[in-house]
């Protein structure tokens, strides 16, 4: 039984030098393309040689995937936000991080962007795709906090 559709892979294709083709349980096809987490993570340099590459295979779970097991797998979840963004989207990894950055609670986030906690929870699990304006939402609040604020009275016309 599948309890978490959104990151769940039910199909995999291995492209090289670093292209996945991924299918997963909520019916999102996405392509990922791992060449610059390959360069920039030491721990996923041995995925550059193209013979390991192609041996990508899924957990029984769907939940990884797999070249080496328990030594070099990458998790669903960060593998559908990685293709969300490459692909124009918004990621809920990038939310996350805007609620940690700001040290907000869930409430806290919805409040802060008049949203409720259940539209946020579906942003944050990626179970909902988070629309720009959430995004520019996020942006503009956390631009007015750390910007001064000008008094009404301080502007001036001319």
């Amino acid at each position: 039984m599948i309890h978490d559709p959104q990151h769940t892979i039910t199909a995999l294709s291995a492209k090289p030098p670093s292209t996945l083709e991924l299918h997963f349980a909520d019916g999102l096809s996405a392509t990922v393309d791992l060449g610059d987490w390959i360069a920039r993570y030491p721990v996923l340099a041995p995925l550059a040689d193209p013979d390991l590459f192609v041996q990508a295979k899924l957990d029984a779970r769907g939940g990884y995937v797999v070249w080496r097991e328990d030594a070099l797998e990458l998790a669903a979840d960060n593998l559908r936000n990685l293709a969300i963004e490459q692909s124009g989207g918004i990621g809920p990894e990038r939310l996350w991080r805007w609620m940690d950055r700001n040290q907000l609670t869930r409430r806290q986030a919805a409040e802060a962007l008049g949203l409720s906690v259940r539209t946020l929870g579906g942003y944050l699990s990626g179970a909902r795709p988070i629309p720009k304006t959430v995004w520019l939402a996020c942006l503009g609040w956390e631009s007015s906090r750390t910007s001064p604020q000008q008094d009404e009275s301080e502007h001036v016309f001319g």
